[in-house]
């Protein structure tokens, strides 16, 4: 699987749920990083009007892009999140955590 495989297949964690692609876990932190930095001059260093603005302008960047994301994460087949969920024993109906005792 090549590079755009490795990006936009989405993942499944422990519990079989779908979590994120690589690619929406950069795009988020490109998103808000690229937001606060464009924002910081423009607030002239007031932390309140700086959250508020980096949060205004990335919601919507970061609703368009992850469903165009997803879209694209279509064409991929799930893989797991990390390679050690490949080797958990499924036969086992409890998972490790249920022996503890609240």
């Amino acid at each position: 699987m090549g590079l755009m495989g490795f990006l936009f297949a989405p993942r499944k964690d422990h519990k079989g749920w779908s979590t994120p692609s690589e690619a929406a876990r950069l795009y988020f932190l490109l998103v808000l990083g690229g937001s606060a930095v464009w924002a910081w001059p423009l607030t002239q260093g007031n932390i309140l009007l700086w959250l508020g603005l980096v949060a205004f302008v990335a919601t919507p960047l970061l609703t368009v892009g992850w469903w165009l994301i997803s879209l694209v994460s279509q064409r991929f087949e799930s893989r797991v999140l990390v390679d050690s969920l490949n080797r958990i024993d499924r036969s086992k109906k409890k998972s490790i955590h249920s022996f503890r005792k609240p």
